[in-house]
């Protein structure tokens, strides 16, 4: 999708967050959430809606990608990362925009900011796309760094041997991230990846190492943001207990059923609780998706589509 315009948003705290606008410039409105939190957004996201006619909106959330102070540098003040900042700059950019009401789409952790947002501002969201679905429970984080270890002893024994097998893992990974010095950091964020590869190895599809490829200043300020938001739940509410505020949203949830990392149960629950929430379960995709995975995700871009 052609890029149309872009720039760097001011927050007003020292945080200037990069964003971009891509695809139809008379299309429906549309906001692209990338996941970790802290991956920020690849050249393929710019492809995400493009099954349609959309005006689509990309940001590097705070800490990440091309936005400003870059979580890899020990300085860059983490006390004002937290999802309600997030919501506030989503507010900040669509305002900017001149954006009335938009398509939130988002994949993974874009699907708890989404969700997060969405229950903040319904009246500014006009329908929304989720895929692989996650609300950053206590139950749900529980799962994926102590309870999915069920599968893969040998791989937790050394994530958690790492921290001194210290009863809060996450919490102990966040304040290894804070290390001043870079090599702990590094070596800190390389076993965090090696643990999330792990956790989608049994997977199909999609690319073995996405995480622990290479440890460069991305990953770092990646696992950085990760271990400071799964510390503190997600900074969310119980936004399953609070679906009713979604009312009235038309959303299509897309999750692969051997998603390891995000069991489809969240999903399944988000679906029953939100009457105009219709979800898709793909049988033979994980978290990494596959391409029966990618078709239903293209179906729902069309469906929303003018």
């Amino acid at each position: 999708m052609e890029l149309l315009d872009h720039g760097l948003l001011d927050t007003g705290d020292g945080n200037r967050v990069y964003w971009e606008v891509v695809g139809d410039p008379d299309g429906k409105p549309a906001v692209y959430l990338h996941g970790g939190p802290g991956a920020g957004c690849s050249v393929n996201a710019r492809k995400a809606l493009a099954e349609g006619r959309y005006r689509l909106v990309l940001f590097d959330q705070r800490g990440c990608g091309r936005s400003l102070p870059h979580a890899s540098d020990p300085a860059a003040d983490m006390s004002v990362n937290t999802t309600e900042h997030l919501i506030a700059d989503m507010e900040k950019l669509r305002e900017h925009l001149g954006v009335e009401k938009w398509l939130v789409f988002g994949g993974s952790w874009g699907t708890t900011l989404g969700v997060a947002y969405a229950q903040r501002h319904p009246e500014r969201v006009s329908e929304m796309i989720l895929i692989a679905v996650t609300l950053a429970s206590a139950r749900e984080l529980d799962w994926l760094y102590k309870g999915v270890s069920r599968f893969f002893p040998e791989a937790w024994e050394r994530f958690s041997a790492h921290v001194g097998n210290a009863p809060d893992v996450v919490r102990a990974y966040a304040d290894l991230m804070e290390d001043p010095d870079r090599a702990v950091r590094e070596q800190a964020a390389a076993e965090w990846c090696r643990w999330e590869d792990t956790v989608l190895s049994l997977e199909n599809h999609g690319k073995p190492d996405v995480f622990s490829s290479h440890v460069g200043d991305d990953v770092i300020a990646m696992v950085r943001i990760i271990a400071h938001y799964y510390a503190n739940l997600g900074f969310v509410d119980d936004l399953l207990r609070d679906a009713g505020k979604l009312a009235g949203i038309p959303a299509a949830l897309i999750h692969g059923r051997r998603d390891l990392s995000c069991p489809a149960d969240t999903a399944y629950a988000l679906a029953r609780a939100w009457p105009d929430a219709e979800l898709t379960l793909v049988d033979d995709a994980g978290h990494k998706g596959s391409p029966a995975f990618v078709e239903a995700v293209h179906t729902a871009v069309r469906r929303f589509s003018p």
